[in-house]
């Protein structure tokens, strides 16, 4: 890691909490691509732009509003991040994780990492949801290669359990209560996210290949972020919305209008997953 990178984390933690009236903040929730209206639900909200923080990168994919949510959210204090950084902008690793250490020095213990993703499992379906069980890391990169800094996490960190398994039981439960009073099933798949570099969507031979390895969705974003999250001590949840189908053998064109026309029609069940989940988990 650079050899400043732990101040700059310190300073601009600071730097937001001079600007928060919290002491301490419970829960971190990263939304991917149309799922940034999430934030509408945070109460006593204060909005701070990522332009603005010191140290921070600027968000330039469209439908990532680019700005921290600080505040109240089913009786938690929150920060929301409402829009998240790409390795595929041209930023280093180390950059797109840098958000993740500033919610942990702000006092976040726990961490709801969401996506937009294209499912490679041919028993999903567009419109679905998928619980991040584990994950594949094919970008080639690793926000933890370089200087260790001890007061962010160790040398080697464990991921046995990068994505906390008490975390989805409960995730599931919440979701058997949704299907219920609706009278409608939550499409609640679970499975391994495969994480990319992008920028381009994936070749056929591609997707082929990763879905032999065992992923069972794709997408640009998350891998490194939940690294740094174990790395940090953070237990987390991963929720991937599949936006298309993205099997090798069958491959359509895509764009990323269309990733966001489907995140945009999952989204009221998606927000109720997550804020019955922020409500009900223990931190």
């Amino acid at each position: 890691m650079e050899p400043y990178y732990a101040e700059h984390i310190q300073e601009s933690a600071q730097w937001i909490s001079d600007r928060i009236d919290r002491r301490s903040l419970d829960i971190g929730l990263v939304l991917g691509s149309g799922l940034g209206d999430m934030a509408a639900q945070v109460e006593d909200a204060v909005t701070i732009p990522y332009e603005r923080i010191p140290h921070f990168p600027v968000s330039t994919v469209e439908g990532h509003a680019g700005q921290f949510v600080i505040g109240r959210l089913e009786g938690k204090s929150v920060i929301v991040m409402q829009g998240r950084f790409h390795y595929y902008e041209g930023y280093s690793m180390k950059k797109v994780v840098f958000p993740i250490y500033v919610m942990k020095q702000l006092g976040v213990r726990s961490l709801v990492i969401t996506n937009a993703a294209g499912g490679m499992n041919r028993t999903f379906q567009a419109g679905d949801l998928m619980l991040i069980t584990d994950h594949l890391n094919m970008t080639g990169d690793n926000p933890l290669i370089g200087i260790n800094h001890p007061e962010l996490g160790p040398r080697f960190p464990d991921m046995s359990e990068a994505y906390n398994r008490e975390y989805r039981a409960l995730a599931k439960q919440i979701s058997e209560q949704i299907g219920h009073e609706r009278n409608e099933p939550v499409r609640l798949q679970e499975g391994v996210y495969a994480g990319i570099s992008g920028p381009n969507y994936l070749h056929p031979a591609e997707l082929t290949m990763l879905a032999r390895l065992g992923g069972d969705a794709i997408g640009m974003s998350t891998v490194g972020e939940v690294i740094a999250a174990s790395h940090a001590g953070l237990k987390v949840l991963g929720i991937s919305c599949i936006t298309d189908m993205a099997i090798g053998e069958e491959l359509e064109p895509l764009t990323h209008e269309q990733v966001v026309a489907v995140a945009n029609r999952t989204k009221p069940v998606f927000i109720e997953l997550v804020c019955r989940f922020v409500r009900e988990v223990s931190v």
